[in-house]
């Protein structure tokens, strides 16, 4: 596969997130409100699309945990695919809960539903008792280490070496930008605040392209590969391909993250893949 420029996505891509972001996705929701979802749920709100954003996802899981306590009787799987057919996100979950339960139980899960605490456990839990004062500014309630520091990385050092060295390289991620930096410096890799794109940078997300296209502009790039862990990063590459046809982009997916094995394979040359690979360690012998 050609390319004049590799971008990255980092959960999934170059550190493991499954005892992190993921953990913390399930813990929140069961401290604010009791009950939660089993972690391997957490792909199927993936797949639904929409959930670049994990607080959002965390919104989307305990709405559908509040709804059950209405007698909202779907599986996850029928509930994120009724989120998948209104188009993704966590306003398609409201109006999936909104649709199956009425107008007086809705009400009484959204006077329930507290995003805002949920992000707010959420961050605590993640980030642990110091990172959060130095971040969120604020004082937390639970003095945590914080699943941050539970994130293996999956990028080796020759691979991210092939790269810089052969490539431009840029980061695309819904992390915010502080969250980023720290995953950057675990891993050991070096992109300067013009080749990447954060949460703090970019208010769309993924599948939005405008961010990827940006990117392409700046390393006046004709051959883009972007590479990620779920099908919207994919769905990412695809939709800059249409936004602008005067380049190439192509999507990879990687095999660390949620998606696995021969479904996972599946799931992306579904949705636009150019390749699937075992892990990002497998990107440069792909890429001429």
């Amino acid at each position: 596969m050609n390319a004049d420029a590799v971008v990255l996505d980092v959960d999934g891509v170059l550190v493991d997130v499954a005892d992190s972001y993921r953990r913390a996705i399930v813990e929140s929701i069961e401290r604010v409100h009791g009950r939660t979802i089993p972690k391997e749920a957490i792909q199927q709100f993936k797949d639904a699309g929409g959930f670049n954003n994990d607080w959002e996802l965390t919104d989307a899981a305990a709405l559908y945990v509040l709804a059950a306590g209405e007698g909202y009787g779907d599986s996850i799987a029928d509930y994120t695919d009724a989120i998948a057919a209104e188009g993704g996100g966590v306003d398609a979950a409201e109006a999936v809960v909104v649709d199956a339960l009425g107008a007086n139980a809705a009400e009484r899960v959204r006077e329930r539903w507290d995003p805002e605490r949920l992000r707010d456990v959420f961050q605590q839990l993640y980030l642990g008792a110091e990172l959060y004062r130095a971040i969120e500014g604020g004082e937390p309630e639970l003095e945590t280490e914080g699943f941050i520091h539970d994130e293996p990385t999956i990028a080796d050092g020759s691979t991210l070496d092939a790269l810089t060295e052969r490539f431009d390289v840029g980061v695309l991620t819904g992390r915010p930008a502080a969250e980023a930096s720290i995953a950057l410096e675990r891993v050991g890799l070096d992109v300067p605040a013009e080749a990447r794109f954060t949460m703090d940078d970019w208010a769309a997300g993924k599948p939005d392209p405008a961010a990827l296209v940006t990117l392409a502009e700046r390393f006046d790039a004709g051959r883009v590969v972007f590479v990620g862990d779920t099908l919207d990063d994919v769905r990412t590459a695809v939709n800059a391909a249409e936004a602008d046809p005067d380049r190439q982009y192509r999507g990879v997916g990687v095999l660390t993250g949620g998606l696995t094995g021969a479904s996972g394979r599946e799931k992306y040359e579904a949705a636009g893949a150019a390749a699937v690979v075992d892990s990002v360690n497998d990107l440069p012998d792909l890429l001429e």
